[in-house]
C-alpha cells in the first residue's frame, strides 16, 4: 500500500512540475514579447504616456459600448 502512495505521489508530482514548467515558459515569453513591443514604440518615439493615453481611450470605448451610449 505504501509502495503505491509513493508512485501516486510521484506521479502526481512530476505532473504539477510539468505544468509548471509550462506556465513559466508561457510567462517568460509574454513578458519577453512585451518588452521587445514597448521598446519598438519608444525607438519610433511614441513614448508611455501615449500608450497609457491610448489604454485609457479603449476602456473609456468599451464602457460607453457595455451601457449602450
Amino acid at each position: 500500500m505504501d509502495l503505491l502512495l509513493l508512485g501516486a505521489a510521484i506521479v502526481v508530482t512530476f505532473l504539477v512540475f510539468t505544468w509548471l514548467v509550462k506556465v513559466v515558459k508561457a510567462t517568460v515569453k509574454t513578458a519577453f514579447l512585451v518588452a521587445i513591443v514597448l521598446f519598438g514604440f519608444q525607438f519610433i518615439g511614441i513614448g508611455p504616456e501615449k500608450i497609457t493615453q491610448e489604454i485609457g481611450q479603449i476602456g473609456q470605448f468599451l464602457w460607453q459600448l457595455v451601457q449602450g451610449r
